[in-house]
């Protein structure tokens, strides 16, 4: 296997963006799957390594990132180093940060031998919703994998709220990381992102819209995006493939760190669905 780990691009929106990227020995023409972290996460979280390297495995280039304003750095790519950058994230620049790194795959020679013609998006978590939005808009995305992926941003906003209230009049909220034990700032530029732009961050018009294969995984026991939004994706899009997987919470069985040289039973089986997805799409 080929790999590149903590490889540094230019952002879209001034901040950079850190890349690994895995490929397979096995030939040239492999499909290519990248892979987006969600909210409070990042391309080293929990199980991300082991299961880029088991898809690589078996033959399907993988790259996954940091979205530019997660709050890592360069020289810490893991956990959120800059809390103000945190801050000033939001869902446009995630999109812009995932059509970078699919300008990425198309330019650089290092890609020649993956099939530009067979790429997939996954994402999880949030990181599905945006995954769904770039697939709907770009071309060059031929498949969508969401894994425990949110269907609706605006709902996650409260709006109306006593909480949503005073965000607005303070301009900051903090939300604590119960890992870390941050208090991790979200100013309301967030908010008025999303406000601006909410046409164009609709994941329910882009699932409607999208007239490609979608696999959509979930746990049923998911305590964070409830199995209900895999549901609802599954119904806009009549043409998806749903695979509810039984017992699963939000990060199927595994935490952060992960120093398990295998996946977890649950996340294994996701990944025995999605290389399998891949393969007959």
């Amino acid at each position: 296997m080929i790999k590149e780990i903590n490889l540094v691009l230019d952002g879209p929106n001034g901040r950079p963006l850190v890349v690994d990227y895995f490929l397979p020995e096995q030939g040239k023409e492999m499909p290519i799957l990248i892979f987006c972290h969600g909210y409070k996460g990042f391309k080293d979280w929990g199980p991300w390594n082991v299961m880029s390297e088991s898809l690589a495995n078996s033959g399907i280039a993988v790259i996954k990132f940091n979205f530019s304003f997660n709050g890592g750095t360069v020289s810490q790519p893991i956990d959120f180093p800059d809390l103000e950058a945190f801050g000033n994230n939001n869902y446009s620049k995630e999109v812009e940060d995932l059509v970078a790194i699919l300008n990425f795959v198309f330019a650089d020679s290092r890609f020649d031998i993956v099939n530009r013609d067979h790429i997939c998006v996954m994402g999880h978590s949030r990181g599905g919703g945006i995954a769904a939005l770039a697939a709907a808009e770009d071309e060059r995305i031929k498949l969508l994998i969401t894994l425990a992926g949110v269907s609706d941003f605006e709902a996650r906003f409260n709006m109306g709220s006593e909480e949503f209230k005073a965000w607005e009049r303070s301009g900051v909220m903090y939300i604590m990381n119960g890992r870390t034990k941050q208090e991790m700032p979200h100013y309301f530029q967030f908010y008025q992102d999303y406000e601006k732009n909410a046409d164009k961050l609709n994941i329910e018009s882009a699932v409607r819209s999208m007239e490609k294969p979608h696999l959509i995984i979930h746990g049923d026991v998911d305590e964070a995006v409830n199995v209900k939004e895999a549901y609802n994706m599954a119904n806009w899009n009549p043409e998806a493939q749903l695979h509810i997987i039984k017992d699963a919470n939000h990060v199927f069985g595994t935490s952060h760190p992960w120093t398990e040289e295998n996946l977890s039973k649950h996340m294994e089986n996701a990944v025995e669905h999605i290389i399998e997805y891949i393969k007959n799409n």
